[in-house]
């Protein structure tokens, strides 16, 4: 194990609270002691995890998968209650890396051309109506106007569902769920265990377990009438993974076709709501960069050119920008040490847990000087290497829907600045604050349609 030096000086309970209650706080001060390594123990794991964010020590967690290090997905358990054990992430071996080759087609780069007219209409859609109401109302909250977009993004690519009552019980669902852990408060019930108590529909746990339980009533119901009326020829992703066979030719089960459907849509539309929302705050929070990308998206000719929208350099810049200043995974998922392996310098002890930490990783001065300022410039100045830059994640378990993801985030930017003027409601500067295992701005970022 590392050396004492080395560990963080506060007894574990009282780390998880800091952890749970303030995590950008903890790991901050951690590293001002600490600059690229240290021990704590904050997540229940039962023993010490090790925090680690210097470059090339990522890059050896990562690109030794299953040599020295192991990515079990045991240890997301954390993510059992709403997730299930079924879906990739916690999956490990040969049985992760077949379902990562189901799912992978699904969000391959090509197949974002047909998502590029699907997330342009919903974007307006939402705007619109955000604008019809702005006589009575002309704020909003952009993490829930992008919640919707991205909500309604997801379960169209996902189960094909455009419209109907199921469709709009499951966004219903989907949204109120997801608010459950809105703040450090709430997401609470996710690392302590012991309170995670059903006493009934109006205690918090008892609440999720009911929103759940619906939640798998609609989507067992549409797997089941998908499997009487196969419909060969759609092409959302559950179609595609009900037709997808393993390499002895068996395919999904009921429970994991539910349990990936579910990571797909918390995984998939959280995240990136999040990340479009502090694209939205930094664009109007700075007007130079609100002008230069504006000067920019109508430099095209074409709106519905959605592949010239995705390779403009300077709203590349700015969605990596953003994605830097605030990664919504603070973490990388959690590797064990196979057998000892020496890691900058310390020798890590055979099933040593060790974490590769993206938030300190994105704001180290020698890497992006003046960290805390957003300067998209430094992505035009630079190019990063996949261990300096990570918001996806890294190795094995790299985010499967990252394709996905990146393209809805610039088009869905590209739509709102080319047709509605929007300012922000507040000067003041909107801090990071949990939701869940993610980071989100607090309060949600108030704004105002012009």
């Amino acid at each position: 194990m590392l050396t004492a030096i080395n560990q963080i000086e506060t007894i574990s309970l009282l780390q998880q609270i800091q952890w749970v209650a303030d995590p950008v706080g903890y790991m901050e001060t951690a590293a001002r002691k600490h600059p690229d390594i240290f021990t704590s123990q904050i997540i229940g794991f039962g023993n010490s995890i090790i925090f680690v964010n210097e470059p090339q020590a990522i890059q050896q967690l990562l690109t030794n998968d299953r040599k020295q290090f192991s990515a079990p997905g045991e240890l997301n358990a954390i993510l059992e209650p709403i997730l299930g054990r079924s879906g990739v992430i916690m999956l490990d071996g040969d049985r992760h890396r077949k379902r990562r080759q189901l799912i992978m087609p699904s969000f391959h780069g090509s197949r974002m051309q047909n998502y590029g007219q699907l997330v342009t209409e919903i974007t307006t859609k939402v705007f619109d109506k955000l604008f019809a109401n702005k006589m009575t109302n002309p704020n909003f909250l952009a993490r829930e106007a992008m919640q919707d977009i991205s909500l309604q993004i997801i379960l169209q690519a996902v189960f094909g569902l455009y419209e109907g009552e199921r469709c709009q019980q499951l966004k219903m669902l989907m949204y109120k769920m997801s608010e459950l852990f809105t703040s450090p408060l709430s997401s609470s019930f996710l690392f302590f265990p012991a309170i995670q108590k059903d006493l009934g529909a109006w205690s918090p746990w008892g609440n999720l377990v009911r929103q759940r339980e619906r939640i798998d009533q609609l989507i067992y119901m549409e797997i089941a009438e998908r499997r009487a009326n196969l419909d060969l020829n759609r092409t959302d992703i559950l179609s595609m993974l009900m037709t997808a066979r393993d390499e002895e030719g068996n395919p999904m089960t009921d429970l994991e076709l539910r349990d990936e459907l579910l990571t797909l849509l918390f995984a998939g539309h959280e995240t990136t709501a999040t990340a479009m929302s502090w694209a939205l705050y930094w664009i109007h929070h700075l007007p130079d960069v609100k002008e230069k990308l504006l000067h920019e998206l109508k430099s095209i000719t074409d709106p519905t050119d959605w592949m010239s929208i995705f390779r403009l350099p300077y709203l590349t810049a700015v969605c990596n920008e953003t994605l830097r200043i605030h990664p919504v995974a603070m973490l990388t998922f959690p590797r064990v040490v196979v057998e000892p392996v020496e890691l900058l310098g310390y020798k890590l002890e055979s099933n040593t847990i060790v974490i590769g930490c993206i938030y300190l990783l994105h704001h180290r001065e020698e890497l992006y000087p003046d960290a805390e300022q957003f300067k998209p410039e430094r992505f035009l100045d630079r190019q990063f290497s996949p261990y300096e830059f990570m918001p996806f994640g890294g190795g094995v378990r790299r985010c499967v829907g990252e394709a996905l993801a990146q393209f809805e985030m610039k088009i869905v930017l590209a739509t709102i600045l080319l047709n509605y003027d929007l300012e922000l409601s507040d000067r003041k500067p909107v801090k990071p604050q949990r939701r869940g295992v993610t980071l989100a701005p607090a309060g949600g970022i108030k704004m105002t349609l012009k």
